[in-house]
């Protein structure tokens, strides 16, 4: 039967509207730092230290002379060099994870006062009592080191939270990694920190793995610089295996924190060499994998090219070297002939009473 002319012809689907740009302010987007040669040289000399440091580190875990747990920095040198060198250590509080040691190093704390912390001694920046993850120093405005994964960020917003109540200017800067990414605090404390606009710097050290399974594994979503989009909170990801891509980025990142603007975001590609611990043997990947990052995108081996191209000779280089060795190695000895506490020290800095 033929249909009528007069029929309605069926509708047609309705077409979604465009989404609207986002109208929030966001950051620049951040260039790689211009550094001149004395900057570069600096920066080399401080991931260097971190480097030779955490190898002997784990020379003296493997000799018994440290103990307990031990989360080496070696391959994510260019994170806390890069970032903390954009701060001013006199107002700026820095707060991490159990990965600690590069921080700490990274703002200047004595290499000497660490290590013997790493071997349980009365000279240990925490007078022995808090070993490889629980390092402090008000004095250096580091408040840890902190073992429950993710605990460091609610503490970094409390940090943050202070700077502004006291208007001191300072900002707080507080890492975490990719497995702590998930944790529910993380999520509470950018909340609290976007309402009240805290200057805080939230950096999320992406170095894959976590523990031992792989961020694409792990996470929902994996772009971890856009967990704090539902918070209003800007993100950016950033080369973590190249200092000046990550200067570059701290730039940007304390700019918009000190202006008033309240949190940011970081995320930090990195990559660490060892495993989760000393005592993890990293199964999870191939030793291939590992050789292939070291040899295209080592932040120290990356950093002695820019500086080769500025002509510093390769024999300034190896003194660079020779003289990082001797500190590093001056360290250890210190540590391993320092006293241990006394054994009356196992009753102070407890808390017995009210308060």
């Amino acid at each position: 039967m033929a249909r009528s002319s007069s029929a309605k012809s069926p509708s047609k689907a309705p077409q979604s509207a465009a989404v609207p740009a986002s109208n929030r302010e966001r950051p620049k987007e951040p260039q790689r730092y211009k550094a001149s040669k004395d900057e570069l040289l600096e920066f080399y000399r401080e991931m260097l230290l971190i480097r030779r440091f955490e190898e002997k580190a784990g020379q003296l875990y493997g000799l018994g002379l440290i103990g307990g747990f031990c989360h080496l920095y070696i391959g994510q040198e260019a994170v806390a060099v890069g970032l903390q060198s954009a701060l001013d250590s006199k107002t700026d509080s820095v707060i991490t994870g159990y990965r600690d040691h590069g921080h700490m190093l990274a703002y200047g704390i004595d290499p000497k006062v660490i290590m013997a912390e790493l071997t349980g001694r009365e000279a240990g920046i925490s007078r022995g009592k808090g070993g490889s993850m629980h390092m402090f120093s008000v004095e250096h405005k580091f408040y840890g080191g902190h073992g429950i994964v993710g605990a460091q960020v609610s503490l970094g917003a409390g940090l943050a939270f202070k700077h502004k109540y006291a208007g001191d200017g300072g900002v707080a800067m507080a890492y975490f990694g990719d497995g702590a990414a998930n944790q529910g605090q993380v999520y509470e404390s950018f909340n609290m920190a976007e309402l009240w606009k805290l200057p805080i710097i939230f950096v999320i050290e992406n170095n894959q793995y976590a523990m031992g399974t792989s961020v694409n594994r792990a996470s929902a979503e994996d772009q971890l610089y856009r967990r704090g989009e539902s918070f209003r909170i800007p993100g950016l990801q950033v080369d973590g295996m190249d200092v000046l891509a990550v200067r570059g980025a701290a730039e940007e990142a304390v700019e918009w924190v000190r202006s008033g603007k309240g949190p940011i975001l970081l995320e930090l590609k990195t990559y660490r060499y060892r495993g989760h611990s000393m005592s993890d043997p990293a199964k999870y990947r191939s030793r291939d994998e590992v050789q292939a990052v070291r040899e295209k995108s080592d932040p120290i081996e990356a950093a002695k090219r820019e500086l080769e191209k500025l002509g510093v000779s390769e024999d300034a280089l190896k003194d660079i070297d020779k003289e990082i060795r001797a500190i590093v190695s001056e360290a250890a000895d210190f540590a391993e002939t320092s006293p241990e506490p006394d054994a009356s020290e196992l009753y102070t800095d407890v808390l017995v009473d009210e308060y």
